[in-house]
């Protein structure tokens, strides 16, 4: 399954991004979510929920796949 991600700007950090795929409701359960579950981004396990995310990077999420995009405007 591949999901895509739209962002407006250039990056997002982990904790907005568990936010916008709807992973979490809270920012602060990031720390959480993060902690007890497997995340890579571009292959490279993250440092927090302030680990930057950029357009087109691939964040694998529990053997989920996550493209991360432009907003098309």
């Amino acid at each position: 399954m591949n999901n895509t991600i739209e962002i407006k700007d250039d990056f997002i950090t982990l904790g907005q991004f568990l936010k916008k795929a709807k992973l979490i409701e809270t920012g602060g359960q990031s720390k959480y979510f993060i902690e007890y579950n497997d995340i890579t981004i571009n292959n490279r396990k993250p440092e927090g929920r302030g680990s930057k995310i950029y357009i087109n990077d691939t964040v694998w999420i529990n053997n989920i796949v996550y493209q991360v995009v432009k907003v098309k405007k």
